[in-house]
């Protein structure tokens, strides 16, 4: 199947009132385990490439070029995507080499520098066809401290997408990332006043923290793409771990990684089930129509 557009998986998801899953890729090893699970599935997926990632391999193409190789020739629709992109080169370089969306992340600047600096690399973008998610303020935890107060304003965020022309808004409801024990508590109450206020996707960064139930009560209430990747690394290393202690003379990599391989696509796979399904909750956490304009 050729590769997909980012826009049609976040769209269509959207519409169906379900979660359009964004799985983070470390290494080709992660890469190969989430195709699997997309194809196991038969689901949509984002395959998402960090600037942390890219920065530990050196350069952007070498994983990059991998990962698009690996979502042309599945069965599954995938698409690729760069995950919190600060370096504008890195952009340039993403849309040349093929990948369907860049998440812009200017959030650590000022207000009025984030929007500058979005809408540039947004105009350039759409120029060339790439979808273009972006963060107004900082999603708590993003160096690793848990800080589950962040939230975003609905009004600022509204004019803050009316300003930059971004497709897709990466938003604070109380997730933080990298957290390693899934206890997060969603504002639900946010998410849904979000939703009716943006007249974009809402993308939940720091998913890996949040529990299943919680996962389709913010798919319900509003947020759309689901961003995971910490959960998943730790699924990776928990497995290489019970393999080396099983066998410690153990040398060939490749008689660990295959079964760390297998462990991410079958969480992988579980994952997509959870956010595939359509959710109820509660009316008050129920979504009301997006704004349009």
């Amino acid at each position: 199947m050729p590769l997909v557009p980012t826009s049609s998986i976040v769209d269509s998801a959207r519409e169906a009132r379900v979660g359009a899953a964004a799985f983070n890729v470390i290494h080709l090893e992660t890469a190969e385990a989430l195709v699997t699970a997309a194809e196991r599935t038969d689901t949509p997926l984002i395959l998402q490439i960090s600037e942390n990632c890219i920065r530990y391999h050196g350069s952007l193409l070498p994983l990059t070029r991998a990962t698009l190789a690996l979502a042309e020739g599945s069965t599954a629709p995938i698409a690729v995507h760069l995950d919190h992109i600060t370096d504008a080169d890195l952009v340039h370089q993403g849309v040349a080499a093929g990948v369907g969306s860049v998440m812009v992340d200017a959030s650590a600047l000022p207000y009025e520098e984030n929007v500058a600096t979005t809408a540039e690399l947004t105009s350039w973008c759409h120029d060339r066809g790439a979808y273009v998610e972006a963060e107004l303020g900082e999603v708590g935890g993003k160096d690793g401290v848990h800080a589950p107060g962040a939230r975003t304003d609905p009004d600022e965020a509204l004019a803050f997408v009316r300003a930059t022309g971004v497709d897709a808004l990466a938003v604070a409801v109380g997730s933080s990332h990298a957290m390693h024990e899934r206890t997060a508590v969603l504002d639900k109450d946010l998410i849904a006043a979000l939703h009716s206020t943006l007249p974009v996707p809402l993308v939940l960064h720091g998913s890996s923290g949040v529990p299943d139930d919680e996962l389709r009560r913010a798919i319900a209430a509003g947020m759309t793409k689901i961003n995971i990747s910490t959960h998943l690394v730790s699924v990776f290393t928990r497995s290489i771990r019970h393999t080396l202690d099983a066998d410690p003379a153990l040398v060939d990599s490749r008689k660990y990684l295959k079964p760390a391989r297998e462990a991410v696509a079958e969480e992988a796979a579980r994952l997509l089930a959870v956010l595939g399904a359509p959710a109820t909750v509660p009316g008050q956490y129920a979504a009301q129509a997006p704004a349009r304009g």
